[in-house]
């Protein structure tokens, strides 16, 4: 997994994330995943790639949780076991691709 962390002062906004996806030939789409919600363990047959636009996501990993906030981008190489879940009263914003 690589996780790249935001480091400008001004977050991109939503189309923003959008042109950068795009220009890494990616089709994006928004993701919302409500507070206090979980996702279970799953995999996917392709990378999945997210940005997170708004709120906080926790991920579990193959066991190893990381916390990602506006700005945090992270690719998940396919077929790796992962889970989400917003542990606050905010929703997740993210935008996501599927790179195969």
């Amino acid at each position: 997994m690589i996780v790249k962390r935001w480091q400008a002062p001004l977050l991109p906004d939503k189309k923003q994330i959008y042109i950068m996806f795009k220009r890494e030939g990616l089709e994006p789409f928004e993701e919302i995943i409500e507070p206090n919600k979980s996702i279970k363990t799953h995999r996917h047959p392709f990378d999945e790639v997210r940005m997170i636009l708004s709120g906080e996501l926790i991920l579990d990993i193959s066991g190893n949780k990381l916390l990602l906030r506006a700005g945090d981008k992270i690719i998940i190489p396919s077929n790796t076991k992962h889970s989400k879940k917003v542990e606050t009263e905010e929703s997740c914003i993210s935008v996501c691709a599927q790179k195969i």
